[in-house]
Order: C-alpha cells, then structure tokens, then sequence
C-alpha cells in the first residue's frame, strides 16, 4: 500500500469535516478580491488611492489580535469540554453576517457597520475554525498518521482559496456576496446534520448549588489556570518555543504587507477583482504543491517527529497570519 493510499484511508472517516471546511474557505476566499472595490468604493469615492480604508484595516488587525490572545485558548478549552461539534457550529456561524450586510447595501455606513460585525467575527472564527478542525482530526486519526493527514488539512485549505479565487474571477461583482452567503450558510446546516461528535465525556457539573457571582469566579479561576498551564508548557518545550518565535516574527512582518498590498497593487496599477483573484490563486496553487505534496513525502526521509513540527508550524502560521 503506498502512501497516498493509506493517507487518503485515513483522510476518510474526515469526509463530513473536510467538506463543509472546504466549502467555508471558498465562501470566503471569493470575497477577498471584490472587497478592496467596494470598501474603496465606499470610503473614498473618486479616488485613486484610500489612505483611510488601510487604517481600518490596521486597526482591525490590531484589535482581533489583542483578543484572539484570550478568546483563541478559550476556544480551545471549551472544545476540550463541550465538544468539537458545538464550538465548529459556533465558529463557521459568526462569518455570515458581516457579508450578509454588504450583499445588503453597499453604502459607506455599512461598510463601517462591516468592519464592526467583520473584527467580532475574526476574534471568534479566524484561526479558531482551523485550530478545532486539526482538534478534531488529533482525535480520529492515529498518532503515526496524523502528520500527513494535518498536511493534506493545510493543502485543502489552500485549494479551496484557488477554487474561491476562480469563482470570483469568472462570477460577476454584484453575485458574489450572495453566492457566499449561500455557501456559508450551508456550512454549519451540513455540519449539524452529518458531523458526529468525537468528545463524550462532558465537564462535571459540581458546581450547581453555587450562587451565580460564584461560578463566574470559579469559571474565570479555572480558565485563567488552565491558560498559564497551556503557555507554561509552550514556554518550557524547545521545539513549541522555537515554532512560536519564528511563526511570530515571520508573521509580524507579512501580515503588515498582506494588509495592504492589495490596495497597493489597486492604487498603482489599477487592478481590480480579476487581476486580485488571478494574483491568489497563484499563491494558492504554490501552497497546495508545498503542503500536499511536499509533506507527505518528506515523511519517510526525516521522521515523525520533524514531519510534526512543520504541520504544527503551518497552523501556527495561519493563525498568527490573522493575529
């Protein structure tokens, strides 16, 4: 049995997780290139460049990322607690309603009302989707299997940025937000039909003749607990510690550049959503090549343990991309 085989063995117990993820990531993925147009569009009318929509955009970034600090090991806790099922359901949800407003009205006071639901959206969704997907994969697949399998998670993901870059390429402006709406919606509706749970056992319910101030105080105490465990242990580990820092530092300096370089390219030379979603989709063919491919076959050359830490490396990657 070769390699491609026993790793697509193992990728198919994931099929009603992949799926609708894989869907969720095209939703969204499609409406990138169209919103440098319309959030200009809105912001500075008439003009070539728009200083002010960078700023937002700066400030957004800024504040999901001070958040995500709290609410992504939140996330991560509860997942551990109440199930893989409910938090993904929670999760892939919140991204529907700020397209929900653009497909509405395109004015500049919704673009601001955008910008609001969008950076509550990221605290809860961005990062937190992918980190409980790969949860949920870690409690299916075997431990020897799940390196390749985080590789082939990583290059579906890039994949679907390609199929979204292709449907906003040939999709006309004023379907697109519509389309994916549609799509997000059916995400979290497939999910709830066909995604069974992986985590059974519920956190104890000890707590129940405590008065109301009482248990926040204990949540808060247990969770501020669990939080300095979980960064003790990053902290402590060589391998954790030196992934974060080069994840961190790489990241620090892209993200700065990726927040504007859209803007960049629509100021100088007059690009619009088909030459933006020609741009991605590029990228995105370059990423499924390096993540399905590459990994897997490396696998067998440097081990288990090294093939881990470059899938660990790549989520890492993507969550601070959004920090």
């Amino acid at each position: 049995m070769g390699w491609m085989e026993s790793v697509l063995i193992e990728v198919r117990p994931l099929f009603h997780l992949l799926f609708p993820l894989c869907v969720h990531w095209i939703a969204e993925e499609m409406t990138v290139s169209v919103l440098v147009d319309v959030t200009a569009a809105a912001l500075c009318p008439s003009q070539s460049t728009c200083s002010q929509a960078i700023y937002i955009n700066g400030v957004q970034q800024t504040v999901v990322g001070l958040f995500k600090m709290v609410v992504l090991p939140l996330l991560g806790q509860l997942a551990d607690e109440r199930g893989r099922k409910p938090l993904l359901l929670l999760t892939v949800s919140t991204t529907i309603f700020p397209f929900v407003l653009l497909a509405w009205n395109q004015s500049k006071e919704f673009v601001y009302a955008y910008y609001v639901i969008r950076t509550v959206s990221y605290i809860l969704s961005q990062g937190s989707i992918f980190c409980i997907a790969v949860a949920y994969v870690a409690d299916v697949v075997i431990e020897n299997k799940r390196a390749a399998v985080f590789s082939w998670i990583t290059g579906l993901f890039s994949a679907s940025h390609v199929l979204g870059n292709v449907l906003a390429r040939f999709l006309p402006e004023k379907y697109i937000f519509s389309v994916s709406i549609a799509l997000l919606i059916f995400c979290p509706v497939y999910m709830q039909m066909f995604l069974t749970e992986t985590i059974n056992k519920r956190a104890p319910k000890s707590d129940q003749g405590l008065s109301c101030l009482t248990k926040i105080v204990t949540i808060i105490c247990k969770r501020y607990a669990s939080m300095r465990d979980a960064a003790t242990i990053v902290v402590r580990s060589p391998t954790l510690r030196s992934i974060s820092l080069v994840s961190f530092f790489y990241d620090l300096g892209m993200s700065g550049i990726s927040s504007v370089l859209l803007y960049y390219l629509k100021a100088a030379f007059g690009f619009d959503k088909n030459q933006f979603s020609e741009i991605l989709m590029m990228v995105g063919i370059g990423s499924i090549f390096s993540q399905i491919l590459v990994l897997p076959l490396v696998n067998p050359l440097v081990g288990e343990k090294v093939i881990l830490s470059s899938a660990l490396l790549a989520s890492i990657a993507y969550v601070s991309h959004y920090l």
